[in-house]
């Protein structure tokens, strides 16, 4: 059966610079199943979910919902959900956890503020506190977006739970189902495709010694999607996986060139080519859907800079 997973893998399809974008992550739990836009179609009140959307537009927070490995039947409203919210900028990068019995609470949140990276108000309002526990890996699952999200991420998820692996959720949506099966890992917001169990070991294994596996990497969801292709680029060039040694200080530029300043915290800097291309030939960047030709971030050149100096176009 030809799917867009395997017409994505078959061309070939690069992974750097597809991630979604978010500089901060909230998740919350919904057991049971999710529609296409599963914050408004799914057991989850739709009123709310219609409000969380419109609270969170322009803050630099994704939503998502997440719910255990395993079947879905409907057994009614949870009593107590897991709530999680992630900050993924480096230098400073969070993961907070809480527990509610009233997902309206979320209401309460300044999301504005969790977009900047302040936990207070998550503190405040659902009494939430850094989690202490193992890396967290959200499994995209969501069949009714895409069939592929079903047909691989389901059996993913649950074979890393099977397997031992604690901190792994399903999750609604994380883009790019021809990349199946996808996840987002926390803290760091490193996204991956065409995960495999073993893979996915490694990755959790690195993200707890604060490392980054460039396989399989999509991007880092804190950058917009041309930086994400230039970080993960500079990683590659020198040789330097350390999750927070490097940030994004510049992205200069629009579609579909763009040039973006890499920083390292020894004081290392890389300037960074990235042009916007064409998928080529059309394949279906969703299952169903009509042939098209997705934006790719090729990476043109990498510079190493010689001093902070040369970063500033003025000393150009």
């Amino acid at each position: 059966m030809s799917t867009c997973t395997t017409a994505s893998r078959d061309l070939d399809e690069p992974l750097a610079g597809t991630a979604a974008t978010a500089r901060t992550w909230l998740l919350l739990e919904q057991p049971g199943p999710w529609g296409p836009k599963a914050l408004t179609s799914s057991h989850l009140d739709p009123v709310l979910g219609r409000a969380l959307e419109a609270a969170a537009e322009g803050t630099g927070v994704r939503i998502a919902l997440i719910r255990r490995p395993g079947r879905h039947a409907d057994c009614g409203t949870p009593a107590i959900r897991q709530v999680y919210a992630a900050h993924t900028v480096p230098g400073k990068v969070w993961l907070h956890a809480a527990t509610t019995s009233e997902p309206e609470r979320l209401l309460d949140l300044d999301l504005g503020a969790l977009g900047r990276g302040d936990p207070r108000t998550f503190e405040a309002a659902l009494q939430g506190r850094p989690h202490t526990g193992d890396p967290l890996a959200f499994v995209c699952t969501n069949g009714r977006r895409d069939r592929c999200c079903a047909l691989l991420g389901r059996p993913l998820a649950a074979e890393l739970t099977t397997s031992g692996a604690d901190g792994v959720w399903e999750v609604t949506h994380l883009g790019g189902h021809r990349f199946s099966p996808t996840l987002l890992v926390l803290p760091f917001g490193y996204a991956y495709g065409r995960a495999q169990a073993p893979h996915v070991k490694e990755v959790l294994h690195g993200v707890q010694e604060g490392r980054v596996v460039l396989e399989g990497c999509r991007g880092r969801s804190a950058w917009e999607r041309p930086a994400q292709a230039a970080e993960l680029a500079v990683r590659t060039s020198a040789h330097e996986y350390a999750a927070d040694a490097l940030t994004v200080v510049r992205t200069e530029g629009a579609a579909p060139r763009w040039e973006v300043t890499v920083a390292h915290t020894d004081g290392r800097l890389w300037r960074v080519l990235v042009a916007q291309g064409a998928s080529l030939p059309p394949r279906p960047d969703s299952c169903g859907a009509a042939l098209g030709s997705p934006a790719r971030m090729d990476v043109v050149s990498v510079r190493e800079l010689h001093s902070a100096a040369a970063a500033d176009p003025a000393h150009c």
